[in-house]
């Protein structure tokens, strides 16, 4: 019914505005704001109708982000009343308006009668357009059902993630992850493993933040991604449930329940998950002399058995002090039990392809990990008219031991294990202001605390303990951060600018040696982002950051890894942090039923962190033969420029069909002179790539949902060598039932097993001679085929709540 007002609405306010086109009468602007009456949140897209008692002409205007709105009509007298979905319609009566007038603060309470109404997952993914992010709601998107964050991740324009669950930002690796906006033990010790054990149903929406405000960490020179969870908005108590089976074998049962009343609202999700993920990879290496001529060969073949048993929780609990304020406390607690069996087969050549040597080596991986983390948050709206302060305090702890037997040929070669403990703590202070209208300002404070301690040991065949391999660190990094901010609109044309001061204090001692490192240093970083209102549907955004990337834990311990005794990561101490300037020009409309938005995007960084390989030559079987191994290690490079330009679409031709496109294109430059001066193999890199992504949604007779996604990424090149080309598809059918309580769901991902990173990598020496060439590929994960089931009590799937567009300007959200 309320579908059908607007429409009414939307076509009388069209009619009218042709109307009053020839009116002489005064014009008058009518603003206020619209709040949710327990929570004190704003309501975004809540409709005011105003109709005229004399003439009975109805216009009206929906509210924005913050819940205001602003209307403009000729003077009279008027009969207001403010609709939302769910919630009771309020009539204020009639008005005589003269002159502007503040309705001041209006607040609507839900109606128990129409929530059933209310849809709580959205019927389509939809894109919001903020000054200085883009907010993808994950929405109903079946190709992720069943799956976790990273495939979510995965599914979302401008971001990749690839063979070995890296994810980047627009082509560049180096992005902030952070969960609620925080970071948070989720991403755990190995942020890659924890975002595949994070289950996409307890993701709301991610925001993609390519030019982040002062408010945000500076961490990460690609920009931010922030996972939103799920939380309980409907009054009284609802939730779902869900199962996936899948083959490679798949077991996961997960849901969540909330509960919310006038005073508290309690949210939980549960979720537990079985899997096996095997994956594949293959590394050929080409060897040479001295003179250039053909030494030798070696071909390594790997296959990974991985067995995977994860339970995560989470359950919290919000209680409204009064009608401005609240408090939130939370637990989540994941325990993690893999058995992870890696067999390498590398089988050694004469230059004539003799064979010389081939060495089975096994490693059996347990791992046992327990991630927890508590969180409480205060905060305090005071008048509701803006004005906020918000406390965020956050401890967790991660405790992870592994266990790795290696064998080599069937005999017993050597124990490993490690025993790594990190703990955290957060203090958060944020308070807005505002100023006038149609301006606030923002100031806040952080401290993010982190400790790792991390134990490898290794012991022969006979449990001798290797003192020269085995190795044990102390990592500290602590951060403390100050910033402040101020917003303003005036007319069309906003902005927000803002500084942020970090102050970094990193510790690193090896134990077993007693060495230390320590890095001190505050750096200052602006930011400004501008935006301006062409058309109601039509803005263009301007943005400049400053970021640091920061070396983790891992990447400057030099320890070295044994999965493989000829192809090793060694971390560097000597990392320093890389900088990064970055802009970005973004345009965004909407042609009836077409979306459309454009960045140029330009950032240079110096001191860039990139991880190299080189070959030594080792005596590994003990024999006094030396053969040359491989050993990565992440370097400081002088610098890189990279600059390209994104397009993001949405068509939607019919009710039955959707579509949405992404393309984007992107050049760098390396400069791959290392900072200290010595020369890199290959002095300078330009090149340049593309990836594009192309996801449809078709109603098939009996509603069945058809949804197609491919994903096209480009060839590349690096400072040492060249990645090929990568193709993926996914399908999904999904079809609703019980009266849509229920949604049964097919899924395939890499529907073509064709998810697999290829690349060839020329290794030089210390000289500068090319002495080995390597021909590799890597696939983490094969095909996989899932069904879930989800079956949803109070929480009926009808159409997502009346919206102005998917690409809003903004308004006067100044970054929140």
């Amino acid at each position: 019914m309320k579908n059908i007002t607007l429409l009414i609405l939307l076509i009388s306010c069209t009619t009218f505005a042709q109307r009053t086109t020839k009116s002489t009468s005064p014009k008058i602007t009518l603003t206020g704001i619209v709040l949710e009456k327990n929570s004190k949140q704003p309501l975004e897209y809540a409709t005011l109708v105003l109709t005229n008692t004399k003439t009975q002409q109805v216009i009206g205007g929906v509210t924005n982000t913050k819940g205001k709105f602003s209307i403009d009509a000729s003077s009279g007298t008027y009969a207001i009343k403010i609709e939302f979905i769910g919630f009771k319609t309020k009539s204020l009566g009639n008005h005589d308006l003269t002159n502007d007038k503040n309705l001041g603060t209006i607040l609507l309470s839900e109606d128990a009668e129409t929530l059933d109404e209310v849809e709580i997952i959205a019927e389509k993914s939809t894109v919001e357009i903020r000054l200085d992010k883009k907010i993808y709601n994950v929405g109903k998107d079946m190709t992720v059902k069943g799956g976790n964050a990273s495939d979510v991740l995965d599914n979302v324009p401008s971001v990749n993630v690839d063979a070995e669950g890296a994810v980047s930002l627009r082509g560049n690796e180096n992005v902030r992850i952070l969960i609620d906006g925080k970071p948070s033990a989720l991403v755990g010790l190995n942020g890659t493993d924890a975002l595949r054990n994070l289950p996409a149903d307890a993701i709301e929406k991610v925001e993609v933040i390519t030019s982040p405000s002062a408010r945000y960490d500076a961490e990460g020179s690609a920009g931010i991604l922030n996972i939103i969870l799920r939380k309980g908005k409907i009054t009284g108590l609802n939730g779902s449930l869900n199962t996936t089976i899948g083959y490679p074998e798949q077991l996961g049962l997960g849901g969540n329940i909330n509960y919310r009343t006038k005073k508290i609202n309690l949210f939980s999700n549960l979720g537990y998950n079985f899997r096996k993920g095997p994956g594949n990879s293959q590394s050929y290496f080409t060897n040479f002399d001295s003179n250039g001529s053909i030494s030798g060969f070696r071909n390594e073949d790997r296959v990974f058995d991985r067995e995977n048993n994860n339970f995560n929780g989470l359950i919290g609990l919000e209680y409204y002090l009064n009608e401005n304020s609240s408090v939130t406390g939370s637990f989540f607690y994941r325990k993690n039990k893999g058995n992870d069996i890696a067999t390498n087969i590398t089988d050694i050549f004469d230059a004539n392809k003799n064979l010389q040597n081939s060495i089975t080596r096994i490693e059996n991986e347990n791992e046992d990990g327990v991630d927890k983390q508590y969180s409480l948050n205060y905060t305090n709206n005071f008048d509701g008219k803006g004005q906020k302060l918000t406390v965020d305090l956050q401890y967790g702890n991660s405790n992870e031991k592994e266990d790795s037997p290696i064998t080599e040929n069937g005999n017993l070669r050597e124990l490993n294990s490690q025993v790594t403990k990190s703990k955290t703590r957060l203090l958060q202070i944020d308070y807005v202001l505002p100023i006038g209208e149609s301006s606030q300002f923002e100031a806040g404070h952080k401290a993010d605390l982190q400790d790792v301690f991390s134990d490898f040991q290794q012991r022969d065949e006979n449990g001798v303990l290797q003192t020269d391999i085995s190795n044990a660190i102390n990592f500290k990094q602590y951060i403390y951060a100050f910033y402040s901010q101020y917003g303003n609109k005036i007319n069309k044309f906003s902005y927000l600018l803002g500084l942020r001061a970090e102050i970094t204090d990193v510790d690193l001692t090896l134990l077993n040696t007693n060495e230390f490192s320590d890095k001190n240093y505050t750096e200052w970083f602006p930011t400004v982002n501008l935006g301006y209102e062409l058309k109601d549907n039509e803005n263009i955004t301007l943005g400049y950051a400053r970021r640091i990337r920061r070396p983790r834990s891992w990447f400057i311990n030099p320890f070295e890894s044994r999965s493989s005794a000829t192809n090793v990561f060694r971390g560097n101490p000597d990392l320093n942090p890389a900088y990064t300037s970055s802009f970005d020009l973004g345009y965004n409309t909407r042609i009836r039923k077409f979306d459309l938005g454009a960045s140029l995007y330009y950032q240079h960084s110096t001191d860039i962190i990139q991880i190299t390989s080189s070959i030594e030559n080792r005596d590994i079987n003990n024999d006094g033969n030396l053969i040359p191994i491989t050993v990565r290690t992440p370097l400081n490079l002088n610098g890189e420029s990279r600059y390209g330009f994104e397009f993001t679409s949405n068509y939607n031709p019919s009710k039955k069909i959707r579509l949405t496109a992404s393309f984007n294109y992107f050049k760098f430059n390396t400069d791959a002179f290392q900072g200290d001066g010595t020369i890199f193999p290959l002095a300078e890199v330009n090149e340049s790539s593309w990836f594009a992504r192309l996801n449809s949604r078709v109603t098939l007779p009996w509603k069945v949902q058809w949804q197609t996604r491919l994903m096209y990424r480009g060839p590349q090149e690096n400072a040492q060598g060249t990645r090929d080309k990568l193709f993926m598809a996914d399908l999904s059918f999904s079809k609703d039932l019980f009266k849509d309580k229920a949604t049964l769901v097919l899924n395939v991902r890499d529907l073509f097993n064709s998810r697999k990173r290829e690349s060839i990598t020329n290794l030089y020496d210390s000289d500068g001679n090319l002495i080995s060439i390597l021909d590799g590929a890597f696939q983490w994960r094969e095909r996989q085929i899932s069904l879930n089931f989800t079956y949803r009590f109070n929480q009926n799937k009808k159409r997502e709540r009346p919206q102005r567009g998917e690409f809003d300007g903004g308004g006067e959200d100044f970054g929140g």
